[in-house]
């Protein structure tokens, strides 16, 4: 059923009862961020999906998050299309289910990896909801399947799990206020208010030189030296983008960073790396 150039994760036990739906969730990786970001832009994807699926339309609902992330629903007649967006990670979550056999799944799946121009799609689960194994009713009620493969979603039970030396952060920020972004005096109390954030010490005083050999790269470089490891920048004027890291063998949590600095400098948009240093 499945196009050869979208990944199937997993195998499904297959059943013959009768169920009363189908779920797929589908995970979009490698997006086109600027997509992600735009929450008109994911709503007409959703909605091009749908009716490229022959699904029938009823309604559609999206919000837009603070300083990024779209969620939204488009609800079809069979039941629904549902999103998450993460352009920081270039990610997209796509839910689908469908109580009825008209809608062609393979083209719904393709035309949102089309849109989102996703490099790297994965279904990660297809599954039959509301099994009914004769008059008896669905096997094992009120029971949890619990999945021992099950990732977690905090950063915190991530470090507390893996125990590393410190947890590295990188924060690429686009589209900043350059009269933020390039005033010494702006980049040091920022510095000052991200350490009082994440409860991180100071050790000596925050270095700002503004560098402007190359008028690609001029801007301001920043470190500051923290009891735990160091915190370091690169302001560059002509694109308006700022580069941020944090390495700390103290636990923080690395998204407070990312919204924090964004926020901060008023930027657009923020992509994040984060990495557990063994």
């Amino acid at each position: 059923m499945y196009d050869k150039n979208i990944k199937y994760f997993g195998d499904i036990e297959k059943d013959t009862s009768p169920a009363l739906g189908r779920q797929l969730t589908i995970e979009y990786y490698e997006c086109n961020a600027n997509v992600l970001l735009n929450k008109d832009t994911v709503e007409k994807t959703l909605l091009k999906a749908a009716e490229d699926s022959g699904a029938n339309i009823i309604s559609s609902s999206f919000h837009a998050f603070e300083p990024q992330g779209i969620s939204g629903v488009v609800i079809i007649a069979e039941s629904h299309f549902t999103v998450h967006a993460w352009p920081e990670y270039n990610y997209a979550a796509v839910d689908i289910f469908t109580c009825g056999n008209n809608i062609d799944l393979n083209t719904a799946i393709n035309s949102m990896k089309n849109s989102f121009q996703s490099d790297n799609t994965v279904i990660s689960s297809d599954q039959n909801r509301g099994i009914f194994h004769g008059h008896s009713g669905q096997k094992n009620v009120g029971q949890i399947n619990k999945n021992p493969d099950i990732h977690p979603i905090s950063w915190k039970k991530e470090y507390e799990k893996k125990n590393p030396w410190g947890v590295l952060t990188s924060v690429d920020i686009y589209e900043a206020d350059p009269e933020l972004m390039q005033n010494a005096e702006k980049i040091k109390r920022f510095v000052y208010e991200l350490c009082d954030l994440i409860d991180m010490k100071r050790f000596g005083e925050c270095r700002i030189i503004h560098f402007g050999h190359d008028k690609k790269v001029e801007g301001f470089s920043m470190t500051q030296m923290i009891e735990t490891s160091l915190i370091s920048g690169h302001f560059a004027n002509a694109s308006s983008r700022i580069y941020i890291d944090i390495f700390s063998c103290k636990f923080y949590e690395p998204r407070q960073v990312a919204e924090f600095a964004t926020s901060f400098f008023k930027g657009d948009n923020y992509k994040i790396h984060i990495a557990m240093r063994q």
